[in-house]
């Protein structure tokens, strides 16, 4: 699908976008409607740093005051989140764009996109980042039916899972990982080695608890217990720990007791020449199970919640895994152990075969081997596409004199 503009007047364009990642998101298809309509592109809605550096938009208020995670953080800020949702309907009103596009953060998004449909039903509108529906709580892809025009999916699955589940029209876009696959084959992970002064006769093993608070502090204790079994076998790898600066300080103080020196370190590059070094990885299950595979890393993932929630998703979580790479793959390529099966020996198990030449980790090798090809979109970067289909539906309702 794509879109040209054929006259000089303005596309009007509302995007919403509730956290980080929907502000990355955001800022690059910003970049890519204005190489295609230049000054004619008018911009307004809520966005982050990434969006507010692109020409032409500015945020309403800081994407800070509703950027919360979890349902008790989202309960205690409720009241500002609320009042936040129908001043950006509001304000969406009073733009009369020919699109909205919603990125991400459904919690706060789709609130907003409910009640502009409801009051305008003629604006399209278009969300960016599909809601797990494929995991859990199914019924959300039919429930999203009457609000939302069209799905740009980031996982190459999810066209498929909205048909199956009666969901909106989805278009497969790419995955920025997918994007960045020639950048990472040529990066160089000997220059980390070097200033972590690594022992090359000593596997790598990467370490990665999670971005979240709540992620780390229930997986430090475990991820050190392990790498504590590995040491009673005999078994001593260089430990290297890729994270994000709000939770640094955590690990630093976790890192305390484990039983070997872990390296931390930061950034983009580091975080990849680190996957690029290791023989496997030891990993909370997320997004970053995704960035394992397209480095071609054997991976071990774990997760751990709070206990009273434990039961609770259990009923909700429909999908057979929880490791983004397995769905991608559409098998349990890599072993994932949740809340009372996370132990420490039972990680030690699935990790230590990883680290030298056996079977596991030939098959785990294999596996990988097939992920940037499912990964891969034939149409160009995902930004492009999916500003291909925003504008489609933009123009389309200018045309129809909106």
């Amino acid at each position: 699908m794509s879109a040209e503009p054929t006259d000089t007047d303005e596309v009007r364009l509302f995007l919403v976008a509730g956290e980080h990642s929907g502000d990355a998101l955001g800022a690059k298809l910003i970049a890519a409607l204005r190489r295609r309509l230049g000054s004619r592109l008018r911009l307004a809605g809520v966005g982050g740093a990434g969006m507010e550096a692109q020409d032409g938009f500015v945020s309403d208020f800081p994407m800070s005051e509703i950027a919360v995670m979890g349902p008790l953080s989202i309960l205690r800020h409720l009241p500002r989140i609320v009042r936040r949702v129908y001043a950006t309907v509001d304000r969406a009103i009073a733009f009369d764009p020919h699109a909205v596009v919603i990125i991400d953060s459904p919690e706060f998004t789709h609130p907003i996109a409910k009640r502009i449909r409801k009051r305008r039903p003629d604006i399209p509108i278009i969300d960016y980042v599909s809601p797990s529906v494929w995991a859990w709580r199914p019924g959300r892809a039919r429930k999203m039916h009457p609000y939302v025009d069209h799905i740009l999916g980031i996982l190459p699955f999810e066209p498929e899972a909205h048909v199956r589940l009666g969901g909106p029209p989805c278009s497969y876009v790419g995955h920025a990982l997918a994007e960045r696959l020639g950048w990472l084959n040529a990066l160089d992970p000997e220059p980390l080695r070097t200033r972590l002064g690594l022992d090359p006769a000593r596997p790598v093993v990467v370490v990665l608890p999670g971005s979240r608070s709540s992620e780390v502090g229930r997986l430090m204790e475990p991820f050190g217990d392990t790498l504590r079994v590995l040491v009673e076998r005999r078994m001593e790898p260089e430990v290297v720990v890729p994270c994000v600066s709000h939770v640094r300080a955590l690990i630093e103080r976790g890192r305390r007791t484990w039983p070997l020196p872990a390296h931390i370190v930061e950034g983009e590059e580091d975080k990849f020449r680190a996957f690029k070094l290791a023989r496997a990885a030891l990993a909370a299950s997320g997004t970053v199970t995704l960035e394992l595979a397209m480095a071609g890393t054997p991976m071990v993932v774990a997760y751990r919640v709070d206990p009273l929630a434990a039961p609770f998703l259990r009923r909700m979580i429909k999908a057979p895994t929880t490791v983004l790479a397995n769905l991608v793959l559409g098998e349990n390529a890599f072993p994932e152990f949740h809340q009372e099966k996370s132990t420490p020996e039972s990680l030690a198990n699935a990790l230590q075969p990883l680290l030298t030449d056996t079977p596991e980790r030939r098959a785990q090798c294999a596996a990988l081997a097939r992920v940037p090809d499912l990964m891969h979109f034939e149409g160009g970067s995902p930004s492009e596409a999916a500003a291909d289909i925003v504008l489609d539906y933009a123009l389309r309702r200018r045309v129809r004199g909106g």
